[in-house]
């Protein structure tokens, strides 16, 4: 973004875009409690955003780690001691325009399964790229998604996967549902569909 911070606190129509992600969560009737993971440089900050706010449901501010897969386990870890089918919703806070429908539909899905993911179908072709930016293969465009979040799964889920995944030196992971697929490959991970709109703000442009 070449800001001064980090995205999350940007303004976006006079209000932050973390502020606009949380507010969607904390008036959901289907969340009951809400975290943020935040750098550690701006834990302070966000502290000061959250008694602006007053949100209800935010009860707790988790420091981040130095990737992002270690931030979901800060996450997992701040929740340890409760219910092993407690539902825990992963989403991005640099995407503001999430909706009641998402919300709903992931967590009806969690009634019937424990791994849910969102997205929406690919509308672009995809190249995959060899050696020398040459394409190597075009995959069938019909069956790829676009990953968008929630990423949600049962506690006793992610937890184990997030325990398998900290005793392998190789791990490389880029979302939650990549390291449940990977770990526990038994587990199925149940796609529901996104929208166009839940969009992660990346690039100055989005704003």
């Amino acid at each position: 973004m070449g800001a001064d911070r980090p995205k999350q606190f940007l303004t976006l129509d006079g209000r932050m875009v973390i502020e606009r992600s949380i507010d969607v969560f904390d008036q959901s009737p289907l969340i009951d409690e809400v975290a943020v993971v935040v750098h550690p440089d701006w834990m302070d900050y966000m502290q000061d955003v959250a008694a602006q706010n007053n949100w209800p449901k935010l009860q707790k501010i988790i420091p981040g780690g130095s990737v992002r897969y270690m931030s979901s386990l800060h996450a997992i870890q701040a929740y340890e001691g409760i219910s092993p089918d407690t539902n825990l919703l992963f989403h991005d806070a640099a995407r503001p325009w999430v909706s009641n429908d998402i919300i709903s539909r992931v967590v009806e899905s969690l009634y019937t399964h424990e791994a849910v993911g969102v997205a929406v179908p690919s509308t672009d072709t995809i190249w995959q790229l060899g050696n020398n930016n040459t394409i190597e293969q075009i995959p069938n465009r019909s069956v790829m998604w676009r990953a968008q979040t929630p990423q949600s799964f049962r506690f006793r889920i992610i937890e184990e996967a997030y325990r398998l995944a900290m005793n392998d030196p190789m791990l490389i992971a880029t979302d939650d549902c990549g390291v449940v697929m990977k770990y526990l490959p038994h587990i199925p991970i149940v796609v529901v569909p996104g929208s166009e709109e839940n969009r992660k703000i990346t690039f100055k442009s989005d704003l």
